[in-house]
């Protein structure tokens, strides 16, 4: 399946927290990077999710912030540092690619959120996810 969603990240499960309506799913990247996951307890349950089961987890561009540093005190649950490889800037909008561990990230942030960051290539950044962002895929 050809999907329009950029960041496409394999990695295993290593934890499984189900709640009453939504559990939340701990996946190692290949990387090494440690990324959460909240879904809805039936998604889990459909995917038969378990330790060890391979996944690849789906972010859109849109939903990936960026930091020029690590974040202390904040309830985004992924931080995945990585150096920028490229960055479009247009009118409005910018695209950053950032390179992490095991592969690549893009973000799609404003121009002028590019521009105050001082984003170049070769930056080092922190690309942030919130949990809810994150969609899981079995093979």
């Amino acid at each position: 399946m050809t999907l329009s969603i950029r960041n496409q990240l394999p990695g295993s499960v290593t934890a499984v927290h189900p709640g009453e309506a939504m559990a939340t799913v701990e996946v190692r990247l290949e990387g090494g990077q440690h990324l959460t996951a909240a879904i809805t307890l039936a998604a889990a349950e459909d995917l038969a999710l378990a330790p060890g089961t391979p996944v690849r987890a789906l972010v859109k561009s849109t939903e990936v912030s960026v930091a020029t540093a690590q974040i202390e005190g904040l309830s985004i649950r992924n931080q995945l540092p990585g150096t920028v490889v490229g960055l479009t800037t247009g009118a409005v909008m910018a695209t950053v690619r950032i390179s992490v561990p095991g592969g690549e990230v893009t973000a799609a942030i404003t121009r002028d959120a590019a521009i105050q960051l001082g984003l170049f290539v070769g930056s080092d950044v922190v690309a942030l996810i919130k949990a809810t962002e994150v969609a899981l895929e079995t093979a």
